[in-house]
């Protein structure tokens, strides 16, 4: 078993402990476990990402997507279809539950299913007052003369 030890990590951080608990949280699933169904998370642009599931033999109406708090969950169960008689079966279609944690502000915009693939569009949308803004950086002698025309 692997372990990461985080706490170097904590003494820089301000304000990034929601980051770490999601690591933590998420640090089983990089050791192995069920890896049904495939998928890829990509950066489409700059607050823009989008989580491709390939979903071969299912149609959009045997899958589902939620979306509650900070979790995106993707759930898929086939339909039953009478007794096929297979000779090799190799696309599976077992039933499946795949969960994503989302990091503040991210919000899904929209899926679309095609050739197989299911395609979950992410945009993260920070409130202007959240934004970095720039601060000014003055000098003694600025404070002083503000000083001295409020006197005035």
């Amino acid at each position: 078993m692997t372990t990461l030890d985080l706490a170097p990590l904590w003494r820089s951080s301000i304000g990034f402990d929601r980051l770490f608990d999601l690591l933590e949280d998420n640090s089983g699933r990089w050791t192995g476990g069920d890896n049904y169904p495939p998928y890829d998370i990509e950066r489409v642009g700059e607050d823009h990402y989008q989580i491709s599931l390939a979903l071969a033999g299912f149609t959009p109406d045997e899958v589902s997507i939620t979306a509650e708090q900070n979790t995106l969950t993707v759930e898929g169960r086939k339909a039953e279809k009478g007794s096929h008689q297979y000779l090799y079966q190799g696309i599976s279609s077992r039933p499946f539950r795949r969960t994503f944690s989302l990091a503040e502000y991210v919000q899904v915009k929209g899926a679309l299913f095609e050739n197989g693939m299911l395609k979950i569009d992410l945009v993260r949308e920070v409130p202007e007052a959240m934004k970095p803004r720039q601060i000014a950086i003055g000098t003694r002698d600025d404070h002083q003369q503000g000083e001295n025309k409020q006197a005035a």
